[in-house]
């Protein structure tokens, strides 16, 4: 004969079973249907200071769901992924009230995972997240979540896409700021961007320096950031036209070649073939450089003054190989240039000049 089985609820666990359960819960997770996360796991997972999340329930509403009066707050997976597409619009240059809006109002993915796999790369549609969540006021860029060494940068009527570097280039956020560069470059091209996306970030990010005495790293990795999504452009430009290069160095010395770097992209897009060479030529590499590449142009770049001497034109054997000679730089003075010689003023100028010389 069957035992029969007893009437009415299961009884509870033992006290001691239970507390061995939730020891073994991972932090910050309730054990529920659906994890849910502390405003201190939440923060860690988005990059962003406990702070901030605090603030933005507070001033937007992205709060967790089913925050109850009394009880610990603890974010579920849609509460996430609504702060994570709140971080996009922050990226792509949205103030944070619009960012806010955006992310209460469009339908979010799920949650993003921090697993670096290539086989899922994102859609075209979709932007880069900010890994290290940038909140700023209605008038400025401010960085919440690190210490930023001062205020954040003055960006008065740049465009949405400089604003995300700005924001991106504050937080240290070196993948967001090459993807931002990189897809600016696709689609407006190599001089534009640095017009109306990077120039003004440097100057900013610059300017800031000097008024703070602080943001060195936040300069040098811009810089960073800008050179690798520069060469990037190099690597997959078409096959170059033009059977003689050109040269592109700075003078023996100098240690700023950025804006040379993205003549060299801007020159490779165009399929203009060149060979660029870094600060760390010397002076008879660089003689032996134009000797050997037989080059229809060689330009020389000089941030500095004491380094843009005319005489380093004179070791270069451009007369006997028969190539214009440009130089280019706030370092030349005019007046002291060769009348061979042709000072390249904007990026946008040099690329036409230098394409000229080079295809004929």
């Amino acid at each position: 004969m069957e035992t029969p089985e007893p009437l009415g609820d299961p009884p509870a666990c033992e006290p001691a079973v239970a507390s061995e359960a939730a020891a073994q819960a991972p932090e910050g997770i309730a054990l529920d249907d659906e994890p849910r996360l502390t405003v201190a796991a939440v923060a860690r997972r988005l990059g962003v200071a406990p702070a901030t999340l605090r603030t933005w329930d507070r001033r937007y509403g992205l709060g967790p769901s089913d925050h109850t009066s009394g009880r610990h707050r603890r974010y579920g997976p849609d509460d996430i992924a609504r702060l994570e597409q709140m971080q996009r619009a922050l990226l792509r240059g949205a103030s944070p009230m619009e960012a806010a809006r955006y992310a209460r109002t469009v339908a979010a993915p799920p949650p993003q995972r921090r697993v670096e796999d290539p086989s899922r790369a994102e859609s075209p549609d979709e932007g880069p997240l900010l890994l290290s969540g940038v909140l700023d006021g209605d008038e400025g860029l401010a960085l919440a979540g690190a210490n930023t060494g001062g205020r954040g940068l003055k960006l008065s009527g740049a465009s949405p896409r400089a604003r995300g570097l700005g924001r991106a280039a504050l937080a240290l956020d070196s993948w967001s700021a090459q993807r931002l560069l990189i897809e600016a470059m696709d689609a407006d091209g190599v001089v534009r961007t640095w017009q109306e996306m990077l120039q003004p970030v440097l100057r900013a990010v610059s300017e800031r320096r000097q008024r703070s005495g602080t943001g060195v790293e936040v300069l040098q990795l811009l810089h960073d950031c800008a050179s690798t999504a520069l060469r990037s452009v190099i690597a997959g430009a078409p096959k170059p036209q033009n059977p003689r290069p050109a040269v592109l160095a700075p003078v023996p010395g100098e240690g700023q070649e950025l804006e040379l770097v993205a003549l060299a992209a801007a020159l490779a897009a165009q399929g203009v073939g060149h060979r660029l060479f870094g600060a760390a030529l010397p002076r008879e590499g660089l003689a032996a450089a134009v000797k050997r590449s037989a080059p229809a142009a060689v330009v020389l770049w000089a941030d500095q003054p004491y380094y843009a001497a005319p005489r380093v034109l004179d070791d270069i054997p451009i007369t006997r190989q028969r190539a214009r000679a440009f130089v280019a730089g706030a370092g030349w003075s005019p007046e002291a240039l060769p009348g061979h010689v042709e000072l390249l003023g904007s990026l946008e100028a040099a690329v036409t000049r230098v394409s000229d010389a080079v295809l004929g």
